[in-house]
């Protein structure tokens, strides 16, 4: 599946205003760069391809480096988050219980693979290492609320509590 992000860039004005008096305020500080991509995650909610290059442009910085960063760290995200974030934790506990299997079929049912977002920006998946419910193995969340001692059979049931 491709890694590519399908979703239009919506950035607004208003954000790419407040997005470079953040640069103005911090491009002359020596380890700006990281300040700068949590700052612009922050305004507008990931980091796209456009957000990058203003940041390479304002401050100076190859795009590839500010890529590099980017894609190095697992805070950053270069896809929007869905109105439903889920996150399958792929912790030992859950794992050996069967949530490999579980995300698997969440990336088959919502034709994105982790990391991304549906075109409708409904649901995004991710997966995540533990979240401390390993007695409720194999666990995943949307948004606040834990799903736990799940099989794949549950997944339609959840995604129709959401997809309304």
């Amino acid at each position: 599946m491709s890694k590519v992000s399908t979703v239009p860039f919506t950035g607004t004005e208003a954000q790419k205003n407040e997005l470079l008096q953040v640069i103005a305020e911090k491009k002359n500080d020596r380890g700006a760069l990281m300040p700068v991509l949590q700052k612009a995650q922050e305004i507008y909610g990931y980091l796209p391809i456009e957000v990058q290059t203003i940041i390479s442009n304002e401050m100076n910085i190859p795009l590839e480096k500010v890529y590099g960063v980017v894609t190095f760290y697992s805070q950053f995200s270069l896809y929007p988050k869905g109105k439903y974030q889920i996150s399958v934790c792929l912790g030992t506990a859950c794992y050996v219980k069967g949530s490999g299997d579980i995300y698997d079929k969440l990336q088959e049912k919502l034709g994105i693979s982790g990391g991304q977002c549906t075109n409708d920006g409904k649901f995004s998946l991710d997966a995540c290492r533990c979240i401390g419910a390993c007695g409720l193995a194999p666990v995943l969340t949307v948004n606040d609320e834990v799903y736990g001692r799940l099989t794949v059979d549950d997944i339609d049931d959840i995604l129709a509590k959401y997809a309304g």
